[in-house]
């Protein structure tokens, strides 16, 4: 497979179904027996230009439970690409950890780091993508149904970084994707254009529609996020008046299939993107698809880090 996880693009079909399988043994693993020491010795340095929960914590934690360390760094102690060069902190790291992960604001940095790095290096997020979430996602599906093709993921809200790499997974797979957003708010064309290639080749489709009724209709996944993204809170004012038909609400969800689920990528605003009664209710499947990243994301670092 590639030796850094930077785009779910970077991945065939066979390299995603692997991972899935990796990450499901790997989960099994630590909830029979606990996981063994596969990563014994090794140091993760995760860099966090953005804050977060769920990467830092689970990447952190991955790495204990496999018997590895994890090193934070925050925005001040290196002041990436600003005190000090984004080729020469690569370089530095490399000589004394054995992975990268970085959350960033620009995708430029994170794919600079690898440019540069000796060890593998993992996108924890960028303005453009986050493989990591993606995965962790296809995975808490894959483990919900038992199966990826032919499902129908509708993902209702903005085009932003997530809806670009669950696009991307499931094209990759042969999941049925379909994306609501107002005008304006659509996922890249780039973007789109290459998940079309992708989609061809699975033989899912891929559709991008206005009306979020017409999107959940067949829908085995809803998927929504926050409608202002870190970074665009300026935005936030103008967004508030934009997104509230792409509430995800439990009038919405009368109209997807009976069996389908309810995912979000977290932090959920609450009353915003989602209602508490959908958020909390049966078909929620929010909180263990947050606690699998940390199962998911030991499949990455297995996979990078690892000697099998």
């Amino acid at each position: 497979m590639e030796r850094n996880f930077l785009a779910i693009t970077d991945f065939s079909k066979d390299d995603l179904e692997k991972l899935l399988e990796l990450a499901l043994s790997l989960k099994k693993d630590y909830f029979s027996r606990g996981n063994p020491p596969l990563l014994k010795g090794k140091v993760l340095a995760m860099l966090f230009n953005k804050p977060s929960l769920r990467t830092r914590i689970s990447f952190d934690m991955a790495m204990r439970h496999l018997g590895g360390d994890a090193l934070f760094i925050s925005p001040n102690e290196i002041g990436l690409g600003k005190r000090e060069s984004i080729a020469d902190v690569s370089r530095v790291l490399s000589g004394y950890v054995n992975g990268i992960m970085a959350r960033v604001f620009s995708n430029n940095h994170v794919t600079e780091l690898a440019k540069w790095s000796s060890v593998p290096v993992i996108n924890g997020l960028s303005d453009y993508n986050h493989p990591c979430q993606a995965f962790s996602d296809v995975f808490t599906i894959y483990e919900h149904f038992g199966e990826l093709a032919n499902l129908n993921v509708t993902f209702v809200g903005d085009g932003n970084n997530v809806a670009v790499s669950l696009l991307n997974a499931c094209s990759i797979l042969g999941i049925n994707f379909t994306i609501a957003s107002p005008e304006g708010y659509d996922i890249n064309s780039e973007a789109w254009e290459t998940a079309q290639v992708l989609s061809k080749n699975s033989g899912s489709s891929i559709k991008q529609i206005r009306n979020p009724r017409e999107a959940v209709s067949s829908a085995d996944v809803v998927y929504t996020d926050t409608w202002t993204s870190m970074g665009q809170e300026e935005e936030t004012k103008k967004r508030e008046k934009v997104f509230p038909p792409y509430q995800v609400n439990s009038d919405l969800m009368k109209l997807a299939k009976s069996s389908a689920i309810v995912m979000h990528c977290l932090p959920a605003h609450r009353g915003k993107e989602i209602t508490n009664d959908v958020a909390d209710g049966p078909q929620s499947l929010i909180f263990p698809q947050a606690h699998n990243r940390l199962h998911a994301q030991k499949a990455i670092l297995v996979d990078l880090l690892g000697e099998v």
